[in-house]
């Protein structure tokens, strides 16, 4: 997680460099050793929190790659699980992945050893480039798939042109490319900064992966991405989940008038009915995302915007601002933990599919005679269909939506199976 953090920099104070505070000589440093110089200047080489931090972060690792990982094998190993809404949540687990594979073990091992920086200057790029991207290629897959969702329940006339996996696969592609090229400007700003001390000249090991120009545009970065990386997006999200909600109480009315009506239940009414208790649950678990998604990424967006107003730093808020930063990274990495357990909790469809990929079985399709108990008990039953011949007491199938077209996109796809 890039940061800045005005605790490790000792004397230094925000919007000054490292260059400009030693820029006067000092007879103090003459009688200094390298380490007490770096210990004064750039801070302890080691994070007092190491263990307690680290120890949690293993903890994420491992919940975040497996789940994560598994996410992924699910859409890929089943083509009838590559639906438009499945494509943004794969989109997110790679940005889960990338955060937890590199952008992880780079901050572990800097919390062990803040310096020197031994990646070099195309390291500290990469490293600042990764979590930028990342960050924004999550809020925008995010509110991609949020209006996914809005386009599907309240307009699903659209939906059948609009939400298609080619047209998913074209938004996936710009929101990487828009947020790798977002992430420039502050990538920019950063490179490997070499402890000078005037007097006692340049101090060895003491490479650091910060800050190196001004300040100022830097904070001012920070406050725009924000904006338009957070704030605008949560906005966004929020009005569309609100009128999701009517239309879904809307429609929940309706159906509440026709069956009080006594609307006839056929086999095409109750198809129907299942469709849109499908959609509803699909909802409710992708408005959970949007909600868990904020929680964790608030403090990670406090962090940045108190680091860029705060103008003068003293002992207490440096000090209170150590522990935001530990909650901030946290919260960080534990959203890209979070999406697999939530699919897990609210998803019968994932858990099969997880417990598919994790026993290496053949996934059977609900229409053969090789069902598992499980697969059975956790879809939903419809007391119309066991007496319909043919149907053998069995409910629908998500992949009857697929069947007709092996593209699939020329089907309703916003009714099919999801996670």
């Amino acid at each position: 997680m890039e940061l800045l953090d005005p605790g490790a920099y000792g004397d230094l104070c925000n919007g000054s460099t490292l260059e400009g505070k030693l820029s006067s000589f000092n007879p103090e440093v003459l009688n200094m050793t390298a380490e007490e110089l770096r210990i004064r200047y750039l801070g302890p080489r080691r994070s007092g929190f190491f263990v307690p931090i680290c120890t949690t972060y293993l903890l994420i690792f491992v919940v975040g790659a497996v789940g994560n990982t598994m996410t992924c094998l699910v859409i890929i190993q089943h083509r009838f699980m590559r639906t438009p809404t499945n494509y943004y949540l794969f989109s997110l687990a790679i940005s889960d992945l990338l955060v937890l594979l590199l952008g992880m073990p780079l901050e572990i091992y800097e919390m062990w050893s803040n310096y020197p920086f031994l990646l070099g200057a195309g390291g500290c790029c990469f490293k600042t480039l990764l979590f930028e991207a990342v960050c924004f290629a999550s809020i925008l897959n995010v509110t991609a798939l949020s209006v996914e969702r809005y386009i599907a329940v309240v307009h699903p006339l659209k939906a059948k042109y609009v939400v298609t996996k080619n047209h998913a696969q074209k938004v996936i592609i710009m929101v990487w490319v828009l947020s790798i090229l977002c992430s420039i400007p502050n990538t920019s700003l950063h490179g490997i900064q070499t402890l000078y001390v005037p007097g006692w000249g340049v101090v060895p090991d003491s490479d650091t992966c910060t800050l190196v120009k001004s300040p100022l545009i830097y904070n001012l970065l920070i406050q725009i991405t924000t904006i338009i990386f957070f704030f605008i997006p949560m906005a966004v999200i929020s009005i569309l989940y609100l009128l999701i909600g009517l239309q879904l109480r809307k429609e929940k009315l309706l159906e509440a008038l026709e069956a009080k009506s006594g609307s006839r239940c056929d086999y095409h009414n109750v198809r129907f009915q299942q469709k849109k208790a499908r959609r509803r649950q699909v909802t409710n678990m992708l408005f959970v995302l949007v909600v868990v998604f904020g929680i964790c990424w608030a403090p990670f967006h406090t962090d940045r915007l108190v680091w860029s107003f705060v103008t003068h730093w003293t002992d207490h808020m440096q000090h209170t601002f150590q522990y935001i930063h530990i909650i901030s990274g946290v919260f960080f990495y534990l959203s890209s933990a979070a999406n697999p357990i939530l699919y897990n909790l609210m998803s019968t469809r994932f858990r099969e599919m997880f417990k598919d990929v994790m026993c290496h079985r053949r996934f059977q399709k609900l229409g053969s005679h090789k069902r598992s108990p499980s697969s059975i008990r956790t879809t939903v039953r419809s007391t119309v269909l066991e007496h319909i011949p043919g149907s053998h007491g069995q409910p629908l199938s998500d992949m009857e939506d697929y069947e007709g077209d092996p593209a699939g996109d020329n089907v309703d796809e916003r009714e099919g199976p999801y996670l």
